[in-house]
């Protein structure tokens, strides 16, 4: 099909425009609820249906070789091009078959979670806007095209979390996120400019080719890898820009499910593998990788460990999960980081929809110490929400346990960068996300109710466009990790060697991820399947420990202590008072004053009296006469 590609992109972008034209801006009443969700699911589920259609082609081509789709020129400067061309790989498809699949899915969901809400049409406006964005990332061939959809998902991801914006505290998480994005976006843009100063062309192929080939001498893959790394930081949460994504769970469920477990988080990661040719000439920003990851990884997890908000805990997961990423990556097991790319859509998202069924049941609430024992009220959420945090927790079998056990053995064997230390930090990760996982299943879904009587009463299972969702998420998450996705991207990034002393030790690494699985699942059952305080008894132990932990080791006070306060206070005082009002300000208003004087005083001059103006008149007569006879 001629420009298939495109339409993949643009589907989204025609349901944004009608459900925004119609449903939003002209008085909101030109399309019904109905019609609304019709437009912005079918968009999708249209871009969903070419994709697979695309993938059939590539696969068709028995080389898989690259479709290269050309839309239009953008610019021309001097003897360069800038082009607008779609290019679909086996990474590509990999990454466009979850956007518009899961992405498919999840507006589904949004029909029955946002029924009652009074902007749904401008609900799937925005929703079709974001996977536009996102789609034009995965599919540009040109890391100028893939920028464009970079900014576009955080615009849209903006837009999304500060949805219900008559709230000042969603406002002001969606402003978080957006802020805190640009900054990595900078490290981003001096990643580009490098890269067109070496190569005069931004085409991400291209620029593989040259670094595989050892021709890239004329810049620093390290430098220029750090920088692209700075803008993964931002848009996939990697410590110390991880801040904005716990705080994006203000925006509606769907949203957290679509941008912050499936999609935009991802970005980064995407970034670095679609540029693994640079990366593997670029050990030293590769090992910073690895660390970053495995750091953040360590801490989001620990945070997680004593959230009591249901899509906190999920949030810190995530970012949790996203440290796995990298650490994969900088190792150079780039396949194995999209496996868990893959397998993560499945199970987060299904446990972020899960949790809006939870919410939804109770009218609202996200507080697990006021749940306990939903699974009677709620079946449906509750099987499907067990398996999916079975595959998160690593329980054999499932999809989680395939991509995490392979990111561990590359962090411990590969010799791109691979340590014991790396895996051990993660090992002691994979314990504590089974252990918070099993925690947060028991108090929602287990045990004793804790609910409000009047609530309690009213709590009743997700529509059928809820819970259907729930059930093929919840399949995928047990079965996704048998897909295989390493092997089908290896001919485009092989997998990395491993140590040859250490290859013996690959079975005996399994069978220690699958006791740290079980042990953190038992563990939580220990903790929770029990008198309440023998949780609050080892919470009073860990004494300090646990008041860091709660504070989120006070991460978001150190910045607004280090950076903000003293911004506020230099844009207050210096800038404001000091520049604006006293140096411009006050420049503008003594030269209005001066000229005000001046004008008095020459006004008193015009009175009116002719006696004035005839001694005036021989006032000047006299002057000029005395000037004249003294140089004469």
């Amino acid at each position: 099909m001629t420009h298939m590609l495109a339409l993949i992109a643009l589907l989204p972008l025609l349901g944004f425009l009608l459900n925004g034209i119609f449903a939003t801006a002209l008085g909101g009443h030109r399309f019904s609820n109905k019609t609304a969700a019709f437009v912005g699911c079918i968009m999708p589920l249209a871009a969903f249906a070419l994709t697979i259609q695309a993938f059939l082609m590539l696969r068709g081509s028995g080389e898989y070789t690259p479709i290269v789709e050309p839309l239009y020129r953008w610019a021309t400067i001097g003897d360069h091009t800038f082009d607008i061309t779609f290019y679909f790989d086996r990474l590509t498809a990999v990454m466009a078959l979850i956007v518009t699949g899961v992405g498919s899915v999840i507006h589904i969901y949004s029909t029955g979670y946002m029924h009652d809400d009074k902007s749904f049409g401008r609900f799937f406006a925005y929703l079709n806007l974001f996977l536009f964005f996102m789609l034009l990332l995965v599919l540009g061939r040109s890391m100028l095209v893939l920028f464009v959809g970079w900014e576009g998902v955080g615009l849209a991801s903006y837009l999304l979390i500060g949805f219900w914006f008559d709230d000042l505290a969603n406002a002001i998480a969606g402003r978080k996120a957006f802020i805190t994005n640009r900054i990595g976006d900078a490290g981003f843009l001096l990643g580009m400019f490098l890269l067109y100063r070496a190569f005069g062309t931004l085409d991400m192929d291209t620029i593989n080719s040259a670094f595989a080939a050892g021709s890239a001498t004329m810049v620093s893959a390290s430098l220029v890898g750090l920088f692209l790394f700075i803008g993964a930081t931002g848009k996939s949460a990697q410590i110390p820009l991880y801040v904005w994504l716990p705080d994006a769970m203000a925006g509606p469920t769907p949203v957290s499910a679509l941008i912050h477990a499936a999609t935009m988080v991802t970005a980064g990661v995407y970034l670095v593998a679609r540029m693994s040719g640079l990366y593997l000439q670029a050990p030293d920003a590769s090992q910073l990788m690895a660390v970053v990851g495995v750091l953040t990884a360590f801490i989001a997890a620990t945070i997680a460990l004593v959230q009591t908000d249901i899509k906190k805990v999920l949030a810190y997961s995530t970012v949790s999960q996203l440290g796995f990423m990298f650490v994969a990556l900088g190792v150079g097991a780039y396949g194995v980081a999209i496996f868990h790319v893959v397998t993560h859509a499945f199970f987060k998202a299904c446990l972020f929809l899960g949790a809006g069924s939870v919410i939804h049941a109770l009218g609202g609430e996200q507080d697990i110490r006021k749940m306990g024992g939903l699974r009677k009220h709620i079946p449906v959420t509750f099987w499907t929400f067990a398996i999916a945090t079975a595959a998160i927790a690593g329980i054999p079998g499932l999809a989680g346990f395939f991509s995490k056990d392979e990111i561990l053995w590359y962090a411990f064997a590969s010799e791109r960068g691979g340590a014991s230390w790396l895996w051990a930090m993660g090992a002691l990760t994979a314990f504590m996300t089974a252990f918070y996982m099993t925690r947060l299943l028991w108090l929602t879904f287990f045990g004793a109710s804790r609910m409000a009587p009047d609530v309690e009463h009213h709590v009743h299972e997700s529509p059928l466009s809820m819970t259907a969702v729930l059930g093929v998420l919840a399949l995928l998450s047990a079965v996704g990790g048998y897909i295989g996705i390493p092997h089908f991207l290896e001919p485009l990034m092989p997998l990395p060697p491993v140590v040859e002393a250490l290859e013996h030790d690959e079975h005996t690494l399994l069978y220690v991820s699958v006791a740290i699985a079980f042990s953190g699942v038992g563990l939580a059952l220990f903790m929770y399947n029990g008198p309440a305080s023998r949780a609050a008894g080892m919470a009073r132990a860990a004494g300090p420990v646990y008041g860091l932990l709660q504070g989120k080791y006070f991460v978001d006070e150190l910045y607004a202590a280090v950076i903000v306060k003293p911004l506020a206070w230099f844009s207050d005082v210096v800038l404001f008072k000091a520049g604006d009002r006293v140096v411009i300000d006050g420049s503008v208003n003594r030269l209005a004053g001066l000229t005000q004087w001046t004008s008095a005083l020459l006004g008193r001059a015009q009175s009116g009296s002719l006696q004035l103006y005839a001694l005036f008149v021989m006032v000047g007569i006299v002057g000029a006469l005395l000037w004249s006879w003294r140089h004469v």
